[in-house]
């Protein structure tokens, strides 16, 4: 219904006016406005999406995992994290395995100590630094502002971390078995700055083998 919306309805001809529908009315100022018509402002998209359209693009299997396993490689390289832009002056190692108590932690305050601990809240800060408003519609739909992507936190189960760091920017938490090509390479570029807890690295390193 985006576009349609509205009272306009076409003058017919002799009016020396073009037969785009217009909005009826008078002495309010859209009246006699175009609209509704693809061409007008505000007007109705030209070629809308169709519901039957498929919009997914299926991948193959292998290509797929390939892409998967080459994301999780990056995630130890040096020279490609810090070409992503990440802060890793204070970071300890890479790839950064931390114990599995990361993912039991319950508040924000007890998230951003385990950050600045592990050398990581540089990052978070640039991420924070970073915040722009977005332009176009998005502003008022929700989108309003967008901001570069920190630390992936990947942790074999979410025992409360998911919301003490919901709240940090750029920060993001995933489970091991939901991990995908996305969480690791944001934009389709290699690198991010990744801490893994023990289990987690030893469930993807099972569900790799076991291929």
């Amino acid at each position: 219904m985006a576009g349609k919306r509205t009272s306009a309805e076409s003058l017919g001809v002799g009016r020396d006016l073009a037969r785009v529908p217009r909005v009826k009315g008078d002495r309010f100022p859209k009246a006699s406005q175009a609209a509704f018509a693809p061409s007008t402002v505000k007007g109705r998209l030209t070629h809308p999406p169709s519901p039957q359209k498929k919009t997914a693009k299926r991948i193959n299997t292998k290509e797929r995992l390939l892409a998967l396993w080459s994301a999780v490689a990056a995630t130890a390289s040096k020279d490609l994290v810090a070409a992503r832009g990440h802060e890793l002056e204070k970071v300890p190692s890479i790839p950064l395995v931390v114990s599995d108590d990361l993912q039991r932690l319950k508040t924000t305050t007890e998230a951003k100590s385990a950050l600045e601990v592990l050398g990581l809240w540089e990052d978070v800060t640039r991420a924070r630094r970073g915040v722009k408003i977005r332009a176009g519609r998005g502003r008022v739909r929700g989108r309003r502002t967008k901001h570069p992507r920190g630390p992936l936190l990947v942790v074999y189960k979410d025992e409360g971390i998911g919301r003490a760091a919901r709240n940090l920017t750029g920060v993001d938490v995933v489970e091991a078995s939901r991990l995908n090509v996305e969480d690791l390479a944001p934009g389709t570029h290699p690198g991010r700055l990744t801490v893994w807890t023990k289990s987690a690295l030893e469930s993807v390193e099972k569900r790799f083998t076991q291929r």
